[in-house]
């Protein structure tokens, strides 16, 4: 029965995931590869461990997940989406994700490769940016 259960969620989660995917506008917003998939607002401040783990992003992450999270079109999701908020996407899933990759399961992009590289020192400060991020844009 639990395995019912968790395996309902996760298609559930998968089609919330979809139905929530970023659409191109009349203008064409989002169509191109390599786009902005979402629009991010900054914090006003970051906390030192944030401050270091954006560092951390724009060396490793940003050249497949946008600036500051914000994804691109054809090459990797957000990651300042409700999919990846804490109680959904722990700290320890990112973890996994730098080490080890990711199958794709939320979006169309295709499997995430290991980064190399990462310490597990490194990928928590990112992690702690990232969820700064995500806090500024009301994902908790």
């Amino acid at each position: 029965m639990r395995a019912k259960i968790a395996i309902a969620a996760v298609l559930g989660l998968g089609l919330l995931g979809y139905a929530m995917w970023p659409k191109p506008t009349a203008s064409g917003t989002g169509s191109m590869k390599g786009g902005v998939l979402a629009e991010v607002q900054l914090p006003e401040t970051l906390t030192q461990n944030a401050q270091i783990g954006k560092r951390g992003y724009d060396a490793k992450c940003a050249v497949c997940h946008g600036p500051n999270g914000a994804g691109q079109d054809g090459v990797a999701p957000p990651l300042v989406h409700i999919i990846y908020e804490p109680s959904h996407h722990g700290d320890e899933a990112f973890q996994r994700a730098a080490a080890m990759g990711v199958r794709a399961h939320h979006w169309r992009f295709g499997n995430m490769p290991a980064v190399e590289g990462l310490t597990r020192a490194d990928v928590a400060m990112i992690t702690a940016y990232v969820r700064e991020l995500q806090r500024a844009n009301g994902i908790n």
